[in-house]
C-alpha cells in the first residue's frame, strides 16, 4: 500500500492542485501538511510588536484561518492537516518517517531561498529512503517554457504575452482532478495529533483580516464570483480606486486559495468572446507569469540586484535627510494627497490599488530620489499580497531600472494622477477625511487653496495636514540629472 505526504506551502486548497491530484492518483493513504516556517516567521517578529509582544501581521493571520477550513474539510473526510511551526527541513523528514509514507508530493516554488529549501528536505528525504515530487501549478508556463524565437529567455512583456496565447492549449488550464476515494484521507496518527497552533503560540496576534477579505478558498471563491459580474467593465473600472473597479484576488491567488487555471480560464473564454475587460485582466494575469519567469532566470533580483545592471550606478538620497523623506512616505505625510491616501489605504488594510502601486513607488523613487529597493521592503512587510516576483518587477519598472521598464524620463506627476484617477477626491476623502470639506479642485494641491478655503475647511496647512515635502517640478529636474549616468539627457527625452 502506497503512502503519500502532500506538503502545501503556497497552494491552501483542496481542489484543482497538481501536487494532491498527483498523489491521490498515485497512492492508497494519502496526508497533508503545512509548517509555519520559523525561518521565514522569525524576521517578521524582529519588529513591530505590540504592547503584548506579538506581532500584528495580516497575512500569517489569514493562511492560520485558511488552514482551518482545510483541515475542517478533511476532517469530514476522515483526514487531517497536520500543522507544525518549525523549520521544513527538520519536520517534513519527520513527518514523513513518523506516517512512513513513500513519498513527499508539493508544487515548484521559484524564489531563490525555497529552492535551496527543497533541496535541502529532498536529500533529508532521499537519504531515507522517500521520494520528493515536486509540479508546476502556480503559474500556466515557468522557467523557460516561452522562449523567443532565439530560443532565449523573453525580457519584454509584449512579445512574450503574443508568445504566451500563442502556446496556450486547453491542457495548460484544464482543472486537476483532487477528488479522493472513499478513506484515501488518512487519519492523523496520535503521534502526529494536535490542534493547529494558535497564532499567539507563534508570536502573533489576531488582525480581524477576515472582516474585510474572507479567508480560504471558500472567501476567494466569493470574491471571484462578485468579480465576475464587473469584468466585462474592468478596463474601464480598474484605474479609479475610488470605485469598486478591480478583482481584490490578488491576496488568495498569492496563497494559492483559488487557482490560476481557473482565472485563466475563465478569463480566456470570456477574451473570446469579445469582453474588453477580460482580455485586460488576462494580460495582468500574464504580466504575473512573466515576473515568475523573470525572477526564475534572473535569481540575482532577489539579492537586490537592478535587471539592468547600469541602473546600480544611480546616487539616490542618503542619510538624514533621505530618511526623513522616506518617513514621511510610509507614515502617509508627505502633503501630496493621493500619495498620502494610498499609504494609509496600506498601512490600514495591507492592500493598495495597483494604479496607486505606481503612484506611490515612481513618487518615492523620482521625487524624493529614494532607492526604490527601500520601497521594495516595506511593500514586502505590508502587502497582503506580497510576491516577491511581482513586487520586484514592479519596483523596478516604476524606477525604470527593470525589463520592459517605463523610461526613466517618464515620472508620474502626483497632482495630475489624482485629478484623473480621482477627480472628485472621492478616495483621497475617505483615507485622509481632514480634507473633506475641500473643493474636488483644491483637494489634489491643498497648498494651492486660497486662504479662506482653507480657513473654512478648519485646515492649517502644516498642522492639520502637511505642507508638500518637495516640490514636484525642482524634484524632477533632479531625477533627470540623477539617471543622467544611465543615459545623457536630451531636449527631447525630457518631454512630458
Amino acid at each position: 500500500m502506497k503512502k503519500a505526504l502532500v506538503w502545501l506551502r503556497r497552494d491552501l486548497r483542496l481542489y484543482d492542485n497538481a501536487a494532491l491530484h498527483h498523489a491521490l492518483k498515485n497512492n492508497a493513504q494519502v496526508w497533508l501538511t503545512f509548517i509555519f516556517d520559523t525561518d521565514i516567521l522569525e524576521p517578521l517578529r524582529s519588529e513591530d510588536l505590540d504592547e503584548t509582544g506579538l506581532r500584528h501581521d495580516r497575512r500569517v493571520d489569514f493562511i492560520w484561518q485558511g488552514l482551518k477550513q482545510i483541515d475542517e474539510a478533511l476532517r469530514k473526510q476522515g483526514g487531517g492537516l497536520v500543522v507544525q511551526h518549525g523549520k521544513p527541513t527538520e519536520c517534513i523528514p519527520k513527518i514523513a518517517k513518523l506516517l512512513g509514507v513513500n513519498s513527499v508530493y508539493a508544487n515548484h516554488d521559484y524564489e531563490p531561498s525555497a529552492i535551496a529549501r527543497d533541496d535541502s528536505v529532498r536529500q533529508s528525504l532521499e537519504k531515507r529512503g522517500i521520494e520528493f515530487d515536486s509540479f508546476k501549478d502556480q503559474v500556466i508556463f515557468e522557467k523557460k517554457e516561452i522562449l523567443t524565437n532565439s530560443n532565449t529567455v523573453f525580457s519584454i512583456f509584449t512579445p512574450y504575452k503574443n508568445n504566451w496565447l500563442k502556446t496556450l492549449q486547453e491542457k495548460d488550464i484544464a482543472a486537476y482532478d483532487c477528488t479522493p476515494k472513499k478513506g484515501q484521507f488518512a487519519a492523523i496518527p496520535h503521534t502526529l495529533e494536535s490542534p493547529i497552533p494558535p497564532l499567539q503560540s507563534m508570536g502573533f496576534s489576531p488582525t480581524g483580516i477576515e472582516t474585510y477579505l474572507p479567508p480560504g478558498s471558500e472567501g476567494g471563491q466569493s470574491f471571484l464570483e462578485d468579480f465576475l459580474h464587473r469584468i466585462d467593465q474592468y478596463q474601464i473600472g480598474r484605474d479609479f480606486p475610488a470605485i469598486k473597479g478591480v478583482s481584490y484576488l490578488s491576496t488568495h491567488l498569492r496563497f494559492g486559495m483559488l487557482s490560476i487555471r481557473g482565472l485563466v480560464r475563465e478569463a480566456h473564454r470570456r477574451m473570446l468572446a469579445g469582453s474588453m475587460g477580460a482580455t485586460i485582466w488576462l494580460s495582468e494575469l500574464i504580466w504575473r507569469d512573466f515576473y515568475f519567469m523573470i525572477l526564475a532566470n534572473h535569481p540575482r533580483l532577489a539579492e537586490g540586484a537592478a535587471f539592468k545592471a547600469d541602473y546600480d550606478n544611480i546616487e539616490w538620497e542618503s542619510g538624514a535627510t533621505a530618511k526623513k523623506l522616506f518617513k514621511s512616505w510610509c507614515d502617509g505625510k508627505t502633503g501630496y494627497p493621493l500619495v498620502d491616501a494610498a499609504m494609509h489605504q496600506l498601512n490600514q488594510s495591507g492592500y493598495m490599488h495597483n494604479r496607486l502601486r505606481m503612484v506611490v513607488a515612481s513618487f518615492l523613487t523620482k521625487d524624493l530620489g529614494i532607492d526604490w529597493r527601500w520601497g521594495e521592503m516595506y511593500f514586502a512587510k505590508h502587502l497582503n499580497d506580497f510576491e516577491l516576483s511581482s513586487n520586484n518587477g514592479g519596483w523596478q519598472w516604476a524606477s525604470s531600472s527593470g525589463c520592459d521598464a517605463q523610461p526613466y524620463f517618464r515620472i508620474f506627476n502626483p497632482i495630475t494622477q489624482s485629478q484623473k484617477f480621482d477627480p472628485e477626491g472621492k478616495f483621497i476623502r475617505r483615507y485622509l477625511p481632514q480634507l473633506d470639506k475641500l473643493s474636488k479642485k483644491s483637494i489634489h494641491a491643498p497648498w494651492e487653496a486660497g486662504h479662506i478655503e482653507l480657513e473654512a475647511a478648519g485646515i492649517l496647512l502644516g498642522r492639520d495636514y502637511p505642507l508638500p515635502v518637495v516640490n514636484h517640478d525642482q524634484a524632477r529636474k533632479k531625477t533627470l540629472v540623477r539617471y543622467s549616468v544611465v543615459k545623457k539627457v536630451t531636449s527631447e527625452d525630457s518631454v512630458t
